[in-house]
């Protein structure tokens, strides 16, 4: 005689049934993936880093490779070098016409022995140090004010201050020449720099004008924006705020720190992450 074929349990199989509906009941009533959490950060509880007496402009900030600095360009025509609370400011370089240049002139001038060297901006155009050749990879751009080169040297963001925009040019790869949009701006930039997650800190010269002017004086923003950090792939994911009238040129990330730089303020701000 054949063997009787065992069935599923009709019990086990009314659980299972009972379970999956559970699980379709709680997936219907949770809500949907909110966005990202963009993180905000308060300029105004910086630290302040005065500048000498009657400087003002720290429009943009740089570290050597030894860690050194902040270096920074400053009104009266000098780059100055911060030395730790022990040296203070110094003299680290200034324009070899420096003298001759009234806007620059100060009742203590540097001294002779300190290095000259004179002024290198570029936007679009990549400079080789070895060659001293500069070569063109991108021209017609509108208001391109800061640019970044990616750490592994594969691309550059530009950052184009009136259409309040961010856009990515790749420099090799199989994207190579390609000028895409990283990102739309809340505000006009200025200054871009990486941050240390793959990222890019963007300072805000000011935030995007309003068109309805009636409604901004009936309801004013909340919050003061000079600097957004985007991610690698342009999303926004920290925001910076301060008082109003306040406004930044440079958002540098180092050891851990903000240093903010502006061309207004006659310090240098810092902040604790």
């Amino acid at each position: 005689m054949a063997r009787r074929r065992r069935g599923f349990p009709a019990t086990l199989l009314v659980t299972l049934l009972r379970l999956v509906g559970c699980l379709l009941l709680i997936c219907l009533a949770a809500p949907p993936c909110a966005a990202q959490q963009v993180k905000t950060s308060h300029a105004q509880f910086a630290f302040h880093l005065p500048l000498p007496d009657g400087v003002t402009g720290a429009e943009s900030l740089a570290f050597d490779s030894s860690n050194h600095g902040p270096y920074t360009g400053v009104s009266h025509g000098r780059v100055l070098r911060w030395g730790g609370a022990a040296a203070g400011w110094t003299t680290f370089a200034h324009h070899q016409d420096y003298r001759k240049i009234p806007m620059c002139t100060t009742p203590v001038a540097p001294p002779e022995e300190t290095e000259s060297m004179p002024p290198v901006m570029s936007t679009s155009p990549i400079y080789d140090a070895a060659t001293k050749q500069v070569t063109v990879l991108r021209s017609g751009l509108p208001y391109a004010n800061g640019v970044a080169v990616s750490r592994d040297g594969s691309h550059a963001v530009v950052a184009h201050t009136v259409p309040c925009q961010a856009f990515r040019y790749w420099i090799k790869g199989p994207n190579a020449g390609e000028y895409e949009l990283l990102a739309d701006l809340p505000g006009y930039p200025d200054n871009v720099r990486r941050d240390a997650r793959g990222g890019y800190w963007v300072a805000l010269n000011q935030e995007k004008v309003r068109l309805d002017a009636t409604a901004a004086a009936v309801a004013p923003p909340a919050k003061h924006l000079v600097g957004v950090r985007l991610d690698g792939d342009g999303v926004e994911v920290e925001e910076l705020t301060t008082a109003k009238g306040v406004t930044l040129s440079e958002v540098v990330e180092r050891g851990g720190k903000l240093w903010l730089g502006s061309v207004e303020l006659d310090f240098i701000g810092l902040i604790m992450q």
